[in-house]
């Protein structure tokens, strides 16, 4: 039976898919594309084998392991996970979640906690929850969607800035987990498939489309940052305390 794997759709996430569907991999796995909260949720509802699932959501699953050596990473700003807002962020009353993420809520709760020392309302599901015209309302975005977005409001705080000034470590969004032990020999080949969008990623650039707002070669080169290494996982392991203790 193919393990199936679920993967988010983002253009971070690009290097990747281009890695899998180009090499042999392919044929061995079932994939689909999905939002990361519909991704995490397809591996805690056992629907998929792996997932590239936002770190937060481990917490919901009974098993879980790391199963490749690449992961959604930043070192400093990563230039897609936002808080926008009209006013600076100590006059902040009210956050709006986003409701495609869950790793990056948290990251701007915890951040409000334990960094900016806040407690705003926040909002689930409000009814534009991409848009702010009140003062005094700020709100969490993540992916595509905040392309070219920085110039619309007075305020913008990098997540992943945020995070390392308040650390001094780089972040990990999203991690290739599993909910169950996976061959060896499966991870070794899926690693193999990974690299190999990475160390293509000129000959995908060629097929994504421009954009005169939004630098996607800068993105994918240097603010994303792919490697899972061992100041990642530190960092991994230390947001899920600060979201266990939220």
């Amino acid at each position: 039976m193919k393990i199936r794997i679920s993967a988010v759709s983002y253009t971070n996430t690009k290097p990747f898919i281009y890695g899998i569907q180009h090499t042999d991999f392919i044929n061995k796995i079932e994939l689909s594309l999905d939002n990361p909260t519909d991704c995490a949720q397809k591996l805690i509802d056992d629907v998929v084998d792996i997932g590239l699932i936002p770190v937060a959501a481990t917490l919901n699953l009974p098993h879980w392991e790391i199963v490749a050596d690449y992961c959604i990473g930043a070192v400093g700003a990563v230039n897609s996970v936002f808080i926008f807002s009209n006013c600076e962020i100590h006059d902040i009353k009210r956050l709006q979640l986003d409701p495609q993420s869950r790793s990056s809520n948290n990251l701007a709760r915890v951040l409000l906690k334990n960094y900016w020392k806040l407690n705003p309302e926040l909002l689930k599901d409000a009814a534009d929850y991409s848009l702010s015209t009140d003062a005094e309302t700020a709100f969490v975005q993540i992916g595509d969607r905040t392309f070219g977005k920085k110039g619309n409001y007075k305020y913008v705080y990098d997540l992943a800035e945020e995070w390392q000034n308040f650390t001094g470590l780089p972040f990990c969004f999203a991690a290739w987990i599993a909910n169950k032990p996976i061959p060896h020999e499966f991870i070794f080949e899926f690693n193999k498939a990974l690299k190999y969008g990475l160390d293509h990623r000129a000959e995908l650039f060629a097929e994504l489309p421009k954009r005169d707002d939004f630098d996607v070669e800068d993105y994918l080169m240097r603010k994303i940052d792919f490697e899972l290494t061992e100041s990642k996982k530190k960092a991994l392991y230390l947001f899920l305390g600060y979201v266990r203790d939220l």
